[in-house]
């Protein structure tokens, strides 16, 4: 099976991974966060339409296996397995979050975020994932926070959100992997 790179459907995505990684990396040193202290669950993409998300989920099952597709928010979430792991910066990342588009339009299309679990009790996910971030970068001028709590229909583990965003680029942060909440559907489902 080919690495992503030998995919003709997902070179957009492999030329923006450079870019992708320089921003990821200049927002985690603004936030005086060292990436490589961290496991990186996945990494997720953002597209405008469903024709880019559908090349996109053709090259994603020649490079990898479909984990998962649910309904989240109104529109499919795919989680694609690589063969091969990414290599984004300090972090070596196997899963791949495709979201299909919804009403709200990104300033890129590519590489959007990647996901940190911080393993612990879940009401103290915000409380931890704050922690991490040197007070004056909360303080930055274009430094936006949102707490959520995304749901699949048949989830059993709750798994709520920080997102920290300049605009170009996020990192957000979970309690539980996707693959720890994919399990928890199976069981549920």
């Amino acid at each position: 099976m080919p690495a992503m790179n030998q995919v003709p459907e997902l070179q957009d995505l492999v030329e923006d991974m450079p870019r992708f990684v320089s921003v990821l990396t200049a927002f985690a040193a603004k936030l005086q966060i060292n990436l490589g202290e961290f496991h990186a669950d996945h990494i997720s993409v953002r597209c405008h339409q469903n024709t880019t998300a559908d090349r996109w989920r053709a090259g994603l099952e020649k490079c990898g296996q479909l984990l998962n597709e649910t309904m989240i928010n109104g529109r499919p979430i795919c989680l694609y397995t690589l063969n091969e792991p990414l290599v984004v910066g300090p972090l070596s990342i196997d899963l791949v979050e495709l979201p299909y588009p919804s009403d709200k339009r990104y300033p890129h299309e590519g590489w959007e975020h990647i996901e940190i679990v911080l393993e612990g009790i879940e009401d103290e996910l915000y409380t931890r994932a704050l922690a991490l971030i040197a007070d004056e970068a909360l303080m930055t001028p274009g430094i936006k926070l949102k707490q959520s709590a995304p749901k699949g229909e048949n989830e059993r583990l709750p798994n709520p959100t920080l997102a920290i965003t300049d605009g170009s680029v996020t990192i957000k942060f979970h309690p539980h992997s996707l693959r720890e909440i994919v399990a928890s559907e199976k069981v549920g489902g």
